[in-house]
């Protein structure tokens, strides 16, 4: 996909991939600014915590996470 983010200074080509890890049975993802976040039970709570991730720092919220799912039941 060529495309230009915004804090980029050209056109480039960036390449989509899974963030989402399996790590000794847990699953985590992997952000842009290099940090693996988790670890979640399930590849489903990985995504959708990703996802979460990402409309938090499109808010500019980041630093306020959502609380993360129990292991506990």
């Amino acid at each position: 996909m060529l495309s230009k983010r915004e804090q980029d200074l050209q056109t480039a080509v960036h390449f989509r991939s899974d963030r989402v890890s399996r790590i000794n049975g847990l699953y985590f993802f992997s952000t842009r600014e290099n940090t693996l976040e988790g670890p979640f039970s399930t590849k489903e709570d990985a995504e959708r915590e990703s996802d979460a991730y990402i409309r938090r720092v499109q808010t500019g919220n980041a630093s306020a996470p959502e609380p993360a799912p129990s292991f506990n039941g």
